[in-house]
């Protein structure tokens, strides 16, 4: 390639980054020479990813590396005008081509903004492999001791050799700064502490512990028992819609009708539940599965959120296959108190996730508003004398997690039950009322046994009370990290 220089961009005594153009095509590229050898860029070069540049040369010596990369006409994310929705799709981005390198067994050591591209398609770019590097058993710490600091954790400055979790830390302050006044925001801040905790083991463990704390697929399960093959079916159909951008691949289908939107979204009286009208056809077909998308928006104030300007507390996605009627009405429910931190007016917004087959997602519509005042009451207390039940029927063996103090709380009270496996990753979490779990007689939580079956597997679970009294009652507490005390005992299958 034949090349001439445009400008220098940047020039240290490490490295020098030029724009350059090929003189037989007029195509713009990056050109960066760097010292010493950087065989990460050989590597790179070798799994291309729609999240990267793309690199056209590489040439590694031991004096010095050259690489000729893709010029990015970017924007860089306006911190103060990022939206949410625009906070969680770069987030997502970012975990993905995460997953992506450390699965290569690359670790970037440079997560910033400044790192971060957004290019006209309308995707992140993550440059800078200056810093990067590939763990090696034999050494006890880094070799070179690079990164920017304020970004970079305390084993990056010559502690221990970095792994994945190094990038985990950057990730957690790049987040931070990424959501500018959002940041007071908790559920986003409780993942973040997580991330960036000085001592690694008590970050997230892996970049896919993060997105699912970011993107988790909530199943409200109430009542009654679903095939496995509609659960297998609920796997395909709509998870990797919901991971992989399904708003934008359903938008540009023409042939998908648009889902009504759910009817008359409000709250339950005092119980900080929420109520819509059902749309049987979202979810996976048939509606056997529905599955819904929603906002949470807090005010000092009681004017009503607008949809599209207003910054949301947290938004999330939750399933479920059974409904209840008020008046003659069948309607999904779900407890939000969980999300209640702050004194104020919250609305929620909900639409309907269509099918990816027949329905694209509906529009959102917005609640009437929940005056919370329950800011310095008590938690509930928490479940305890956590336990496996299980037992034999017609179908086969059921499992039930159970609690020894249900009768501490109310029929309206919900309990989040959350799965994990030997490595302490997310498997699966079911919330069900106290009154359903009377009604079904067994004295728990039912635990579908298709997710507790990893060879040799071994699971665990905690179980969180959500309040349905809000302004008198708390949620339990949940600590983060979740102390052994609040885990139940090991199933072993």
């Amino acid at each position: 390639m034949e090349y001439e220089k445009i400008r220098e961009l940047k020039q240290s005594e490490k490295s020098r980054v030029q724009l350059i153009r090929e003189k037989s095509t007029g195509e713009i590229y990056v050109r960066k020479v760097l010292q010493g050898r950087h065989e990460v860029y050989e590597v790179l070069q070798g799994c291309p990813h729609p999240f990267l540049p793309v690199l056209y040369e590489v040439n590694v010596s031991d004096e010095e590396t050259e690489v000729i990369e893709e010029y990015i006409e970017e924007e860089r994310p306006d911190l103060q005008a990022l939206s949410g929705r625009a906070f969680r799709g770069i987030v997502r981005e970012l975990c993905t081509v995460l997953e992506f390198l450390h699965g290569k067994g690359i670790i970037h050591r440079d997560i910033k903004p400044s790192n971060i591209l957004m290019a006209k398609d309308g995707h992140i770019r993550l440059i800078d492999f200056d810093a990067a590097r590939m763990p090696k058993e034999e050494l006890e710490q880094d070799t070179r001791l690079l990164g920017t600091r304020g970004y970079a954790p305390p084993e990056q400055y010559g502690f221990a050799q970095t792994d994945e979790r190094a990038d985990i830390y950057s990730l957690g302050m790049t987040m931070e700064q990424l959501l500018g006044d959002k940041k007071g925001n908790y559920s986003y801040r409780r993942i973040i502490r997580k991330c960036t905790r000085l001592d690694p083991d008590e970050r997230y463990q892996s970049v896919r512990q993060v997105r699912r704390a970011f993107f988790a697929l909530k199943w409200i399960v109430l009542s009654g028992v679903l095939a496995v093959s509609l659960l297998i079916l609920a796997v395909k159909v709509i998870y990797p819609y919901m991971d992989d951008g399904n708003e934008e691949v359903l938008a540009e289908n023409a042939e998908l009708q648009t889902l009504p939107a759910p009817e008359n979204p409000r709250w339950d009286g005092e119980s900080g539940i929420g109520l819509w009208g059902i749309v049987s056809e979202s979810g996976v077909p048939e509606g056997s599965i529905m599955e819904y998308k929603w906002k949470l928006y807090r005010s000092d104030t009681e004017d009503p959120p607008k949809l599209e300007e207003d910054v949301w507390e947290w938004e999330n996605t939750m399933s479920g296959n059974i409904w209840r009627d008020v008046d003659g009405v069948p309607v999904f429910e779900m407890n939000f108190s969980e999300d209640f931190q702050e004194n104020g007016f919250y609305y929620f917004a909900v639409a309907a996730v269509g099918d990816g087959v027949s329905y694209m997602d509906s529009p959102y519509v917005v609640s009437d508003a929940f005056e919370y005042t329950g800011e310095d009451a008590p938690p509930l207390p928490s479940p305890t004398g956590l336990e496996w039940k299980i037992l034999q029927s017609d179908d086969g063996w059921v499992f039930l997690a159970t609690w020894e103090n249900l009768e501490d709380y109310t029929d309206a009270d919900s309990f989040n039950v959350t799965v994990y496996d030997k490595n302490n990753e997310y498997v699966f979490n079911n919330i069900w009322s106290k009154e359903q779990i009377l009604e079904q007689g067994q004295g728990g939580i039912r635990i579908r046994r298709e997710f507790l079956s990893q060879k040799d597997g071994a699971y665990r679970f905690t179980v969180q009370a959500l309040s349905s009294r809000p302004n008198e009652y708390k949620s339990s507490l949940m600590p983060d990290p979740v102390p052994e005390e609040y885990f139940s005992p090991w199933y072993y299958d």
